[in-house]
């Protein structure tokens, strides 16, 4: 044992043991290489956004102004969050827990009367809901939209003094710095923020920077206004961002990529639908015409056979174009276009001949989750401060004439309360879906409101009620039958059972509100 301890420890002399090698602790994504082409800036948002927020707000206008499906994206995104304007429905109630009818019919006629274009809006040329769509799409386009409101009227007719103004990003004055320095604020990208992040004034131009002058009056002044007064809609993805981020800032350079190809794949084929040769010849004279410049030209003639003299060769020039594989690269293409921009490839595109019917309605969903969630966040952070806003200037200003200022002061919240009806959709497969919807209805799955507001496009079941009860009094003093009563009254008999003779007067009340629901007037 003791000659087994030298003879280690001598062998570990003479060749001492290898080192371990330093083992790293680190996801495998985390690891370069030198094929790496990873950026590993590590900056906040503002940072990032300030280096290239202009460039990308300028290459995603260029895009939606110049390029097809650009612009078919804006108009997928405009139509399905907004539509034709999100509806109102006043939600005011009384102290036994019913809908104040008179108050709520006296705040809607008001809004109907305000949304005007020379009510709402600083120019006169927007009405309210033209205004939503413009705000939706600068978000998009330009990843951000100021609304300023105006306490005041822009028309002698106007009773209300609240007026919104539309400012692209372009007006915010992202290169500001003032002369000295703010205590304990700090302006990035023209916007004024404390140190927590909050917004406090807007640095705003007076004129686009891109606008015309026509005057010499026309000036670049800076107003600084304060934050209560501007509504920034945008979408934050990481906090503190200052600024919004264009929509299409994933799919720029594949869109710009997609134009190029296209433009040369046109003129390539442009180039194959002329078809031309090349006559190659020893000898100097030649029966062809001398151009001006010069060249030898021959005509060719449908049907015509030419003759060639001696020693000169033809040459048949037939470029092969049009590219059979341009179709599906361009789908590649777009499907990831579509997957930037957050929208289906069979709604960016319109081509529905690679999916079938499965296939196409899991996309029709998965896009209405998503429109359904930014109808939500548009509601939220635009008609939910407009409303407030513009109901407080409304009472002010005795617009509404069943709410006194002295009982608006006292419980403000109580008559903000309403009810925003943001489109709906129309059925994928009406013979299930509606099937499917009963089922759910007669189960307690849900209601017939619920059912209305997701299929009904903005309307709730009150309009659809009330017009379905002047429709059934219109048919009977007409002495008209149509089929859909009889349909309605064998579904009553269905939900409530036949009724014994007996009880007909001790459930007299049970049928007619049931019936009251599916429509018919009698039993």
């Amino acid at each position: 044992m003791i000659m087994k301890y030298f003879r280690n420890k001598l062998s570990n002399w003479l060749s001492p043991p290898k080192q371990q090698a330093t083992q790293k602790r680190m996801y495998a994504a985390a690891n370069t290489s030198r094929s790496s082409a990873w950026g590993q800036s590590n900056t906040s948002a503002d940072s990032e956004l300030n280096t290239s927020l202009r460039t990308l707000r300028t290459k995603s206008r260029a895009l939606v102004r110049d390029a097809s499906y650009a612009k078919r994206a804006k108009v997928i995104i405009v139509n399905n969050i907004v539509g034709m304007g999100i509806g109102l429905q006043a939600q005011v109630g009384t102290s036994r827990g019913e809908l104040n009818k008179r108050i709520n019919d006296d705040i809607e006629a008001a809004w109907t009367t305000w949304t005007d274009k020379n009510n709402c809006h600083t120019g006169g040329t927007l009405h309210f809901n033209d205004m939503e769509r413009m705000a939706m799409g600068q978000v998009f386009e330009a990843g951000e939209v100021f609304i300023r409101k105006h306490y005041r009227t822009f028309d002698n007719s106007a009773k209300i003094p609240f007026t919104l103004e539309i400012i692209e990003a372009e007006r915010i004055c992202d290169e500001y710095q003032p002369g000295t320095s703010l205590p304990e604020n700090v302006i990035k990208m023209g916007i004024e923020t404390n140190k927590y992040g909050k917004p406090v004034a807007y640095w705003i131009r007076e004129l686009h920077p891109g606008e015309l002058r026509h005057s010499m009056t026309a000036t670049d002044r800076v107003d600084r206004v304060s934050a209560d007064q501007i509504i920034h809609l945008r979408i934050i993805d990481r906090q503190p961002q200052t600024r919004g981020e264009p929509w299409l800032h994933t799919a720029v350079s594949k869109l710009n990529d997609m134009d190029g190809y296209s433009e040369a794949e046109i003129v390539a084929a442009r180039g194959a639908a002329c078809y031309m040769g090349i006559i190659e010849s020893s000898d100097m004279d030649s029966f062809a015409e001398t151009e001006v410049d010069g060249t030898q030209v021959i005509d060719r003639e449908p049907g015509l056979t030419q003759k060639l003299l001696p020693g000169e060769k033809y040459t048949d020039v037939s470029p092969n174009r049009p590219n059979p594989n341009m179709d599906p690269f361009m789908r590649l293409m777009l499907r990831e276009v579509a997957a930037g921009v957050g929208c289906s490839y069979e709604s960016i595109s319109r081509d529905y001949s690679q999916s079938n019917y499965s296939s196409s309605r899991l996309a029709l969903i998965d896009d209405r989750d998503l429109w359904r969630t930014l109808q939500q966040w548009f509601i939220r952070n635009l008609r939910t401060v407009i409303h407030r806003e513009w109901l407080q200037q409304a009472v002010l200003s005795r617009a509404i004439q069943s709410i006194s200022i002295d009982t608006y002061a006292q419980a403000p919240e109580k008559f903000e309360k309403v009810r925003f009806k943001p489109r709906g959709w129309s059925w994928v497969d009406p013979t299930k879906e509606v099937e499917a919807y009963k089922e759910a209805i007669r189960a307690g799955f849900m209601t017939v409101g619920e059912v209305i507001s997701l299929t009904g496009g903005g309307r709730d079941i009150e309009d659809v009620l009330q017009e379905r009860k002047q429709e059934l009094e219109m048919m009977a003093e007409a002495g008209l039958k149509f089929d859909t009563e009889y349909k309605e009254e064998k579904q009553v008999e269905k939900i409530t059972g036949p009724m014994e003779d007996e009880d007909k007067n001790v459930n007299k009340n049970k049928p007619e509100r049931i019936v009251s629901i599916m429509g018919r007037r009698d039993l």
